[in-house]
């Protein structure tokens, strides 16, 4: 039982005093074309032991495969296909007499195919053999470029999307991402491609709609690689027909006015070769001459003038035309001082809400007239034509077609009511009237005003100059009715020749 508890403890001695390790990074990693490097120390125990020789290998898929030697008899040995890229970091190991504790080796010039897992192992004596490891990860930088689908971008009158600009990420290990920044309102569209030695090609297109609008527009693409941002942009070159419009008509054409003018403005890429004027169903003025793009009205303005103007541009793309509606008035139509000139649009639309807000004006005044009008009319004659009392004050009323009675004095009295014929007769002292306290006015208002009618059921009360017959009415028939001169009807009735 003693002597199996100390051979257990030997053991334990033994394994503790073996210190022997070898040190590595664990990962290193580097670009294709590039150098990294990877670190081998070997830690010796006290005493220490032989070191024998040492061997780098590759291992890759389960396989091992030699990559350098270091022995003390018999040197150093670099394996193809490493020979000319695999160098040992420290010059004594390649001595006659060399030093193997630190056997670091320096892989330059990088390719794809060196990402693998890298051994470096130690042949001791008498511990044997001691080894450790390293992950070696190789990425691709990618080739990045933007380019524009083609030189010239032409915008087309049916409106089609088409790509105006490619961006790329070739050959990336990882591989990248890629997003667009514009103000553009396109659509980006993205491809991936797999490649056989690992790594990936991005590509992606900007589509738009070419216009105006488009034209000179800054579109930058971004790739993010690895935490790297690489950026390239572009700026669209458009080419549209002229976009055109005519300046210089102020809505303030006058007669006499002078010095005016009017300029065809043509936005266009390329630039507008040829300017044509014409008048919509006539012909320019005489008195105009063409300047380039301008048309100059000499003298004083006319109503020759007055029309619709139009302006043809033409460029390479194609030809669009502007027109405008110059109208000539009698008197200057200024605006106030200081103000902005008034548009044509606004003088028109004024003119029609000023016609109709005189219009409302003129049917409201007209209105007024007749309401007055037959308000007088009511306060002139009141009642109507066929009550049974008449009420008179020169007695007779005015018919046209009738002969004209002759001259009543100014002191008349009538009879009692009889079937005879009424029959004026001179007005004694002791008469209807009282005289006695005063005579008529020959200009008194009831001797000038008509005859006019009080309705049986009014209360006005009348003063003693006021003289009333009573008659009993006939019946009224269409036949019995004559026009008066005023508009209204009467029956005949109220006639006492």
């Amino acid at each position: 039982m003693l002597a199996s508890v100390w051979i257990v403890l030997l053991a334990v001695n033994i394994e503790a005093g073996d210190g022997q390790s070898v040190q590595m990074d664990s990962i290193k990693s580097g670009f294709v074309g590039s150098q990294v490097e990877l670190r081998c120390i070997f830690v010796n125990s006290n005493p220490p032991v032989k070191i024998s020789q040492v061997t780098w290998q590759k291992f890759l898929n389960g396989t091992k495969q030699n990559v350098a030697i270091a022995n003390p008899s018999l040197g150093v040995s670099v394996l193809p296909p490493f020979k000319e890229r695999v160098t040992f970091k420290q010059a004594a190991v390649r001595h006659r007499t060399p030093s193997l504790e630190d056997t670091t080796i320096m892989f330059s010039n990088l390719r794809l195919s060196d990402e693998a897992a890298y051994i470096c192992e130690y042949t001791t004596f008498p511990a044997g053999n001691r080894e450790n490891m390293v992950n070696l990860t190789v990425f691709a930088r990618p080739q990045t470029r933007m380019t524009l689908t083609t030189p010239t971008i032409v915008a087309r009158p049916q409106k089609r999307k088409m790509t105006v600009a490619t961006c790329l990420s070739a050959n990336g290990k990882p591989q990248s991402v890629i997003k667009w920044d514009t103000r553009l309102k396109g659509e980006a569209t993205f491809q991936e491609t797999q490649n056989a030695n690992g790594t990936v090609t991005v590509r992606s297109n900007y589509v738009v709609v070419p216009s105006r609008e488009t034209h000179k527009q800054k579109l930058t693409c971004i790739i993010t690689y690895n935490n790297e941002r690489i950026t390239d942009s572009v700026v669209l070159n458009v080419q549209y027909e002229p976009e055109v419009k005519i300046e210089g008509f102020d809505g303030n054409w006058y007669l006499d006015r002078q010095d005016v003018s009017l300029t065809c403005k043509a936005d266009a890429n390329p630039p507008v070769t040829v300017y044509q004027w014409k008048v919509v169903n006539g012909s320019l003025p005489s008195t105009v001459e063409i300047l380039n793009n301008s048309l100059i009205f000499k003298g004083a303005v006319t109503y020759e003038l007055a029309g619709t103007y139009v302006c043809a541009a033409t460029n390479g793309i194609g030809t669009r035309t502007g027109l405008i509606q110059v109208n000539v008035t009698e008197f200057p139509n200024n605006p106030p001082p200081g103000g902005p000139e008034i548009p044509q649009e606004q003088h028109n639309a004024g003119a029609v809400i000023g016609g109709a807000v005189g219009g409302v004006v003129l049917l409201a005044a007209a209105a007024t007239l007749l309401f007055v009008f037959l308000r007088r009319r009511q306060r002139t004659f009141k009642g109507d034509y066929s009550t049974k009392k008449q009420v008179f004050g020169n007695g007779y009323s005015k018919a046209g077609g009738l002969p004209a009675h002759p001259p009543i004095p100014n002191n008349l009295q009538y009879p009692d009511d009889s079937d005879d014929e009424k029959k004026p007769a001179q007005i004694a002292v002791t008469g209807g009237f009282e005289a006695s306290e005063r005579d008529f006015d020959g200009d008194a208002e009831d001797l000038k005003r008509p005859y006019f009618t009080v309705d049986e059921g009014e209360s006005r009360d009348y003063d003693e100059r006021t003289l009333a017959f009573q008659y009993d009415p006939e019946t009224e028939i269409a036949d019995d009715m004559v026009s008066q001169t005023d508009g209204s009807v009467i029956s005949k009735k109220e006639w006492y020749v």
